[in-house]
């Protein structure tokens, strides 16, 4: 018989994506959990007894602070040991949206030379558009196999975004020199041929387009699209024009599949 995955999904105040983050994972095959982060702290054994962490999107907290900042901070002053040795067996971690923001604001993401949440080296910051940003936007990526999350996408998929504060800035060059020599650049934004471009095209201004990135290790994933919003062909806004290509799953719910299939396969 097949092993179960179990995905633990937090919410908390603001967030509102998880339910369909819990149905993604559904989809995808696991048995997806979804705890309030206080009913968490009260039973940190749920940690221990999961495979795959998942951070959803929405505005914890109001984004008090900075977008994700509160619950960032909640987490590592509270979990921290159970959350550092979950990521240190090698077990999976997502964050989508707010859930990105809030793994860059805790360390867990880049970590680009040192232990995950042992230093902030990124931040996401206000879109340069100075306004909230809802479009489908078009992804290059993944730039090699190193994340488990994204083995097998096609060159090229669309995505939908929503956020205010998505703006991906790297520390200093040094970080983003490591990010692309270590192999963690996941994603980046582009045209629908995967060219460069800017706004619309790039929705926040990200440094060199960065959508997604991931740990040294790929198995932590952070990025500000919602795969969790696409896991059908009737999601897709222009799904009546696509002809035959209009059927099917859609491409974000081959993040979950890939996703599951490695923690069945490897943990």
């Amino acid at each position: 018989m097949a092993k179960k995955v179990r995905a633990l999904i937090l919410r908390t105040a603001g967030t509102n994506c998880d339910l369909e983050t819990a149905y993604a994972f559904k989809m995808a095959g696991a048995d997806p959990v979804l705890m309030h982060v206080n009913a968490v702290i009260e039973k940190r054994s749920v940690i221990d007894s999961s495979d795959i962490l998942a951070i959803p999107g929405g505005f914890t907290y109001g984004d008090d602070i900075a977008s994700g900042k509160v619950l960032a901070n909640q987490l590592k002053n509270s979990l921290r040991n159970e959350l550092s040795r979950f990521v240190a067996s090698g077990r999976l971690v997502i964050g989508i949206c707010n859930g990105f923001q809030v793994l860059v604001k805790m360390g867990f993401l880049p970590a680009v030379s040192s232990v995950p949440g042992d230093s902030i080296d990124a931040t996401l910051s206000l879109n340069d558009s100075g306004k909230f940003e809802s479009r489908w936007v078009y992804l290059r990526g993944p730039e090699n196999g190193k994340c488990v999350w994204t083995r097998g996408l096609l060159p090229v998929i669309e995505m939908p975004v929503a956020h205010g504060e998505g703006k991906f800035i790297p520390k200093d060059p040094g970080v983003l020199s490591k990010l692309k020599k270590n192999g963690q650049v996941v994603f980046r934004y582009c045209d629908p041929s995967g060219n460069d471009a800017g706004y619309p095209f790039n929705p926040n201004g990200s440094v060199e387009a960065l959508a997604g990135i991931c740990d040294p290790g790929g198995r932590i994933l952070g990025m500000m699209p919602h795969p969790e919003r696409h896991v059908t062909y009737l999601q897709h806004p222009n799904w009546r024009r696509r002809g035959p290509k209009a059927s099917g799953m859609g491409i974000g719910l081959e993040v979950f599949r890939s996703g599951v299939s490695f923690a069945r396969k490897h943990l």
